[in-house]
């Protein structure tokens, strides 16, 4: 345990569906300004949205999704949400209003193009979106605010720049940091998709979210959560052991916090839950 790094407790019971609803996969998980938690699911009712004590609220997006995936909130409560299969990534106003959609449903784009199968998505500081294409493309996609494609990069591989399923994106600053999945490891770039270093030790890293005080926090699929500095550095786990009792993963697959330091870890395959972890008093 690194000073000032907290440790966390699990919030039993947290997330109450109404009777005879079930999660499935908990694909994406997002948290907005006023701490209202939206679960991105693979199942009948795919938004399903809480209040930060984990009463439900309503759920959107119904026969919408073919595939939910990776969700993000910007900081005017536009919600983007990826589908992969479908092959887009839509953007929602707060109120749940369609207002963009990149990519062309049900339709795969050719090797290099957006998209085949995205999985992420993350806006950088002025605006531009950074979509990690990353089943069947090994490829990063830079638009701007408005749906223009600037750039790609990527290609299927090992070395500095490529990509072995690019599952989760994250842009702090003037850094894009992408979880290279298959490759268990974050890759970090400029804005403009040049390389600058790669973090390892980790075991296949699905998704990424950083708080304001530069805590990483990387939900790996292989049962934990870790804490990184930005620097890469290990700092903390989250996670009792592998199992479904509370406190413990199957496959955490998403991971988001709120303004009170409480964080989400969403998970697929068998797990198929939402959890809510919170700092433990000092």
């Amino acid at each position: 345990m690194v000073e000032g790094i907290p440790t966390y407790e699990v919030v039993e019971g947290w997330g109450r569906l109404p009777e005879g609803w079930t999660f499935t996969q908990v694909a994406g998980v997002s948290v907005d300004s006023r701490d209202r938690v939206y679960v991105l699911c693979r199942g009948e009712h795919p938004i399903i949205l809480f209040g930060a004590d984990g009463e439900f609220i309503e759920s959107r997006g119904e026969g919408l999704f073919t595939r939910a995936h990776g969700a993000y909130i910007d900081a005017e409560d536009n919600l983007y949400c990826v589908d992969d299969g479908d092959h887009t990534v839509r953007k929602f106003a707060g109120d749940g209003e369609l207002i963009m959609t990149l990519g062309v449903k049900g339709r795969p784009a050719p090797p290099g193009e957006p998209f085949n199968r995205p999985t992420d998505v993350a806006p950088a500081p002025n605006g531009d979106l950074y979509v990690s294409d990353g089943y069947a493309n090994s490829r990063v996609h830079r638009f701007s605010a408005d749906g223009e494609l600037i750039q790609s990069w990527g290609e299927p591989g090992t070395g500095p720049g490529q990509f072995n399923l690019p599952h989760g994106v994250w842009v702090r600053g003037d850094r894009v940091y992408v979880a290279d999945r298959q490759n268990d490891r974050i890759q970090v770039f400029t804005l403009q998709g040049v390389y600058v270093e790669e973090w390892t030790g980790l075991g296949r890293p699905c998704d990424i979210y950083m708080d304001g005080e530069g805590r990483v926090f990387v939900a790996e699929l292989t049962t934990r959560v870790s804490v990184l500095s930005l620097g890469g550095e290990a700092l903390a786990r989250i996670g009792d052991g592998r199992g479904s009792s509370p406190g413990q993963f199957i496959a955490p697959h998403c991971i988001w916090g709120d303004s009170h330091g409480c964080v989400y870890v969403g998970e697929v395959l068998e797990g198929q839950r939402i959890q809510k972890f919170a700092p433990r008093a000092r």
